[in-house]
Parts: structure tokens; C-alpha cells; sequence
């Protein structure tokens, strides 16, 4: 495997695992040649101590000859059995010590002959020296050891002189080892050197070259791929993104343009989505609705023709309700189409929105033809939605083969569920404006029949009281009724100015406070009866109709105070707190009102109808001859608007 088509990290463990095993040999060397030197030392010692003892034990023997002695005796044999061991420890070595003799074939066979004449000769002599009682013959005997002595002395001096020389050798040896490691250190630094710079240096210095060229505009850089590491990865990779910066950059306009007419195109369906939205939520009727919405969407899409239809609530079919771009004889023929007809019942049918092309093989889906003399090829078809479900179906027609894409047919069913609701919400308000001109009908009526019909009623007694006393020429009688109908006619015009200023009543404010204020200082300028008024609480804001509201049950109460209660006192008390309340009360006649606050008092039950119109509750307390208290109890929830109190 060639160096080049290694990983960085292996070409690193590999150079560092073979300068391990060089350095690890070179070491082990240097150890070994040191230890040898040890053992050396340790031998030459000892070898030397074997001729002190030989000197020794001869000194020793002359001693016990001439005073022989135990003592001396015992002396004499340690040393012969420390002789022996020293003997034995050269031969085989001290690894402790340690104490090794020289792996030298002369060496050993020099030792070996000094335990040969040890053993043999002056051991021998040694032992008849201590055996022989005669002294003089143990004077010959040790006259004998010392003559071989000085030859086996000698002989151990060979033995030390031939270990020295191979320490010698050996100190030599560990030189060279030390200084062959000190030049693997050095060229094994320089050689690391070189190669972790021609591998990392030089890759990464290149690398940054390039993206400083490339950092001021020049994309045509390339780095030179000259392995297969990581940095030649980096490098391949680099080049690749080079490539394709400089593609990019070649295309930059052109993409800028592109994404600037996308964005555009975006920005006028966001424009038209939101102009249609603002619209919807300020027309005025469903069919101008319809027509200004058509209208953008035909503009946005650049369509030649669109039709609105609509479910007819008698469910006679779809009418068209709103058309652009289409001939007089298209809406003849399409005017009214039946659901699961053609594209437009299909669509109300299926409730999913569609855009196709209108040819030959589609003809199953079209069952008229109409669109296909129009000289129409494409056609997109959405339902109108609401919360009830699906209400009409949109079209958008092309004179060529068009079908949208998905966003663009989301952006059309957007519209028209704003278009559905829209419209939903038209016939919602014209259901409450129904609603409310029947209520308020409703409340006149009431209010002309407890009132003018009932005054009116009396009145048509009294002229036939009238022509009864004429026609017997009873003048008391006619003078009493003439006054009786006087009376009623004067009551009939209170009741009438009564009602001409209820039903006129309207808010020029958004304060109650103020509001109850006119309304009472009024009563006491036309009746003459006195008013209390007082408010408790922080200023708030109601709604316009529970304003409203109020203050027709305060007008009601203040009719019926004004012509049942004979009352000299009337108190207001408005009252704000976690509730809203109103309390009326007056110091007049009374009723019972266990038996008499019933459906029958046409008064207090419209008073009731209102208070409920508004989400309270009316409570009624009255008794004879004690007054009449009313209370209107509103809850404080979505009915207020807070607003800010500045207090001095």
C-alpha cells in the first residue's frame, strides 16, 4: 500500500509506531549495554576480592601452624566456603546485583580453570595443612600452597584483566549506542519535520491560499488533489465548491431576476388577496361584492372571462350572479345550471376546486357546450364555503390550455372562503336588521296600544256619554264629560309627545352617567316632579345598544311613574362595580306586585323584553301606598368598554 493512499491519521500512527521501534531498540540497546557494564564491574570486584581471600587464607594457615587454634580454624573455613560461593556466583551470575560475567568463550574457560586448581591443588593443599599435627610438616605443606599460589594468583589476574578489557569493549559499545540515539533524535525530529510539513503544512498553507484567492473574487482557483487523505478530500471538496460558486455567481443575475419576478408575482397575489379582503369586509351588497372580487381575480390571473354562481335558497339551481369577459348568449344558455351539471354543479358536488383543460376527452365532464363556443381551453372552478357548507362555485375561464398550480388554486379558494364568509355574514346582518325593525315594530305597537289605543278607547266613551247627555239635555253631564274628554285629549298629546321622544331617543355619547342626567332633568322640566340622581363607581363605557337599552327602560319607568304613581320624588341611583346596576324608585301609589307585574302590564313587560335583549335581569318590589322600586342588573363582561380615568 503506497504512503499516498493513507489517512492522515494512519500516516501518522505509522511514522510514529516505526520511530517507536527504532527509538525502543536503540533504548533496549543502550540498557543492555549498561547493564553489561554493571555485571562487569560486579565481577571484576569479586575476582578481585578471590585473590585478596587466597593472600588471606595463606596469611591464615602460617598463623594456625605456628599457634594452632578452633578460632582460627573456623576463620579459615568461612573464608574457604566464601571463596567457594564467589566462585560459584561468577560462574552463574547475580542477576540481582547485578553481577554477570562477559558472554566471552576465554573468560569462562579462565574461570573454569581457576575452579579446576581451586578444587584440585590449593584446596587440597589447604585441607592438609589443617589436618597435619606435625608442625614441621605443615610448614612444608604451606611452603608447597605458596608456591602455587602465586600461579593461581596470577591466573585470577588474567581473569580481571580480560574482564576489564571487555568492559572496556562494552563502555565503547554504550558510547556508540548513545550517540547513535542522539543523531535518531535529531534526524528523526528533522525527518518528522519534513514529513508532517509535506503532509500538513503544505496542504493547509495551500488550502488558505485558495480561499484567500477566492475571497477576492478569482473562482477559477484549483487546488492540486495529490493524495487521498482527508486533505485531499478537503482539497477535491474544495474545488467542487469553487465549481459551483463560480456557476452560481455566472447565474447570479439571472437567479436575482427570477426570485425578483416570483417575489413580484407573490407581492401582487398578497396585494389582491389583501384589497379583496379589505373590500369584503366593506361591501355593501352581495352582488357588488361579487363583481369587485371577480374583477381582481380575473385582473390577477390574467383570465379572459369569470363567473360567480350562487345556490338559489329556493333551490331552483345556480344562477349567475356576477359575470365579466362572457357574451349575452353564454349567459342565456348558462344562466341557471342544476348541481351535478357541467364543471359548476360537479365542483358544488365534489366541493374540491379544479383546474383542468377543456378539451375532446374531457367533454364527459362539461355536459353543454357552451363554454367550448365561448372559445374557452381552460377553466378553473373552486366552491364558495361558508360554516354551512358549500354556497357557489367560482370560475375563472382562459381562451388557451391553462391549468394552475396548486399555490395559485389555494390562493382562489382563499378568496373564496373569504367570499363565503362575507357574504354569510351580509345575510346575517340583514337577518338582524329584520329581526330588529320586527322587534321594534313589535315594542310600537305595544307601546301604542298601553298608551294612545287605550286613551283613545276612553275617549270614544266619553263622546257617547257626550251624545247621550245632548240628546236628554243633560247640561252637568255634558259639562262633566266635555271636561273628562278635555282631559284624555290632553293625556292622549302627553302620551304622544311621550312616544315622539322615546322613539327618537338617541345616543349623542358613550357615557350612562350623562345620558341618565338629560333624561331625568327633562322628566322634571315637563312633569314637575323632583329627581335624584347619584353614581357610584368608576367610569365605564357600555355599548351603544346597551345604552340604548337603558335608557328606554328608564323612559318606561318614568311613563308609568308620570301616569300611575302620583308620585312627588323620584331617585336614580347608577351603581358600577363588579356589576352594573340600575335602581328606580319612587314614593308613589304602588302595586302589588306579587298580582299585578305580570304579562298583563304590557309596560313592565317590555321593560322585561329589553333588559333580557341585553343579557340582565329586571327585578320588581312594590307594594301599596309604599312606592315602587325597579332594579336593572347588568353583568360586566363583553358589554363594557374600559376606558382611562384621569382624576384631579
Amino acid at each position: 500500500m503506497k504512503l499516498s493512499n493513507l489517512t492522515i491519521q494512519q500516516k501518522i500512527t505509522t511514522l510514529l509506531l516505526v520511530y517507536f521501534i527504532i527509538a525502543f531498540i536503540a533504548i533496549a540497546s543502550t540498557l543492555y549495554a549498561s547493564r553489561r557494564l554493571a555485571g562487569g564491574a560486579a565481577a571484576i570486584n569479586d575476582a578481585g576480592s578471590e585473590r585478596m581471600r587466597s593472600y588471606q587464607i595463606a596469611f591464615l594457615l602460617t598463623q594456625y601452624t605456628d599457634h594452632p587454634s578452633i578460632a582460627l580454624h573456623t576463620e579459615i573455613e568461612q573464608i574457604i566456603t566464601t571463596f567457594e560461593q564467589t566462585l560459584i556466583l561468577l560462574e552463574k551470575g547475580d542477576p540481582s546485583r547485578p553481577l554477570v560475567l562477559p558472554k566471552d568463550k576465554d573468560i569462562h574457560l579462565t574461570l573454569a580453570d581457576i575452579q579446576q586448581r581451586w578444587y584440585q591443588q590449593n584446596k587440597h593443599l589447604i585441607r592438609a595443612v589443617l589436618n597435619e599435627v606435625d608442625k614441621e610438616k605443615a610448614n612444608l605443606l604451606i611452603r608447597d600452597y605458596n608456591n602455587i599460589l602465586k600461579e593461581f594468583v596470577a591466573q585470577i589476574d588474567h581473569l580481571v584483566v580480560m574482564i576489564e578489557l571487555s568492559q572496556a569493549e562494552a563502555t565503547q559499545l554504550l558510547r556508540g549506542f548513545q550517540n547513535g540515539l542522539l543523531g535518531l533524535a535529531f534526524i528523526g525530529s528533522l525527518l518528522l519535520l519534513s514529513l508532517f510539513t509535506r503532509m500538513i503544512i503544505v496542504p493547509v498553507q495551500q488550502l488558505k491560499k485558495g480561499l484567500d484567492t477566492m475571497g477576492h473574487g478569482d473562482f477559477s482557483i484549483r487546488l492540486p488533489v495529490t493524495s487521498h487523505d482527508e486533505f485531499g478530500d478537503l482539497a477535491s471538496g474544495f474545488n467542487h465548491m469553487v465549481k459551483q460558486l463560480q456557476e452560481i455567481y455566472a447565474t447570479l443575475e439571472e437567479r436575482i431576476q427570477t426570485k425578483t419576478n416570483t417575489l413580484e408575482v407573490k407581492s401582487r397575489e398578497l396585494a389582491a388577496l389583501y384589497d379583496t379582503a379589505a373590500f369584503i369586509n366593506t361591501a355593501p351588497v352581495t352582488d357588488e361584492l361579487c363583481d369587485v372580487v371577480l374583477n381582481k381575480m380575473i385582473e390577477l390571473f390574467s383570465a379572459q372571462a369569470g363567473i360567480i354562481r350562487l345556490i338559489d335558497p329556493k333551490g331552483i339551481g345556480i344562477p349567475i350572479v356576477a359575470c365579466a369577459g362572457v357574451s349575452e348568449q353564454f349567459l342565456h344558455s348558462e344562466h341557471q345550471v342544476q348541481c351535478g351539471d357541467c364543471l359548476c354543479g360537479d365542483t358544488i358536488n365534489s366541493e374540491i376546486a379544479i383546474s383542468c383543460s377543456i378539451s375532446p376527452v374531457e367533454y364527459g365532464v362539461f355536459s353543454k357546450q357552451a363554454c367550448k363556443n365561448e372559445g374557452f381551453e381552460g377553466v378553473v372552478s373552486v366552491p364558495i364555503k361558508t360554516r354551512q357548507g358549500v354556497i357557489g362555485v367560482f370560475n375563472l375561464f382562459f381562451h388557451q390550455p391553462r391549468i394552475l398550480p396548486p399555490s395559485e388554486v389555494k390562493l382562489l379558494e382563499t378568496v373564496s372562503q373569504h367570499l363565503g364568509a362575507a357574504i354569510e355574514n351580509q345575510l346575517f346582518v340583514d337577518r338582524e336588521k329584520e329581526m330588529a325593525i320586527s322587534e321594534e315594530r313589535n315594542l310600537l305597537a305595544q307601546e301604542l296600544h298601553d298608551s294612545i289605543a287605550q286613551s283613545l278607547a276612553f275617549l270614544n266613551i266619553q263622546v257617547q256619554l257626550l251624545q247621550d247627555g245632548l240628546r236628554k239635555g243633560r247640561a252637568e253631564q255634558v259639562d262633566k264629560t266635555l271636561t273628562q274628554i278635555k282631559e284624555g285629549i290632553q293625556e292622549s298629546y302627553d302620551d304622544v309627545r311621550e312616544l315622539l321622544v322615546y322613539f327618537r331617543t338617541r345616543i349623542k355619547h358613550d357615557d350612562i352617567d350623562v345620558a341618565i342626567r338629560d333624561a331625568l332633568e327633562k322628566f322634571e322640566g315637563q312633569t314637575g316632579i323632583s329627581s335624584h340622581y347619584e353614581f357610584d363607581g368608576n367610569a365605564v363605557s357600555l355599548q351603544p345598544e346597551i345604552i340604548l337599552q337603558f335608557l328606554h327602560i328608564l323612559h318606561e319607568c318614568l311613563s308609568n311613574i308620570r301616569k300611575h304613581s302620583r308620585a312627588t320624588q323620584v331617585d336614580v341611583h347608577l351603581s358600577h362595580g363588579t356589576e352594573c346596576q340600575l335602581i328606580i324608585h319612587d314614593d308613589g301609589l304602588g302595586f302589588d306586585s306579587s298580582k299585578d307585574a305580570g304579562e298583563t302590564h304590557v309596560g313592565l313587560q317590555i321593560m322585561k323584553e329589553r333588559t333580557h335583549r341585553i343579557g340582565g335581569t329586571l327585578t320588581i318590589d312594590s307594594s301599596p301606598n309604599e312606592g315602587t322600586t325597579i332594579c336593572l342588573t347588568l353583568p360586566l363582561t363583553s358589554n363594557i368598554l374600559p376606558k382611562e380615568i384621569t382624576k384631579a
